[in-house]
């Protein structure tokens, strides 16, 4: 979580599961095209974070979806398949003058919760900056606060490997 005391980039490497344990999972991106200047850099901040702890190329699969509302649909589809250790969701949904944003960031937030609590399912990772504005989301895709691209795929390795 980014707060002004903590880069969303820094994490213990230390902390992590061996690379030899976790060369051979698997893991989905699903990324949000809306927003692209911001979740493309959140894509790539978490596609360099796996490669970086141990993850093959080969086993980092990346699915497009139009918006961030689409993310929990996508991701539903994907624990289903029972390919992946975890399922990273990106995101963007920067406040606006209507309560649309309020709606897509509840919705998508309740829907990725539900995911979460399914039997024999892979964990999916929150990765939907909800921001008020376009500087705050700069800030937190490889900007001051770091990258929660970063955050989300740390935090996908060390789920999907708690037991």
């Amino acid at each position: 979580m980014a707060t002004k005391y903590h880069n969303l980039s820094d994490y213990d490497i230390n902390s992590m599961p061996s690379k030899e344990v976790v060369k051979t999972q698997h893991y989905a991106i699903v990324v949000s095209d809306w927003n692209s200047n911001i979740t493309f850099r959140l894509l790539s901040g978490a596609v360099d974070a796996l490669k970086e702890n141990g993850v093959a190329c080969d086993n980092i699969d990346v699915f497009h979806v139009p918006g961030s509302f689409e993310l929990t649909f996508a991701s539903k589809e994907l624990q289903n398949m029972k390919k992946y250790n975890a399922i990273i969701a990106l995101g963007c949904v920067i406040r606006g003058d209507t309560p649309h944003f309020d709606y897509v960031c509840q919705g998508v937030t309740q829907g990725v919760t539900m995911l979460n609590t399914k039997e024999n399912a892979c964990p999916v990772i929150f990765g939907v900056l909800t921001t008020d504005n376009l500087q705050q989301s700069e800030d937190r895709c490889g900007g001051k606060m770091g990258n929660k691209g970063i955050e989300c795929a740390v935090t996908a390795i060390k789920v999907a490997n708690l037991f």
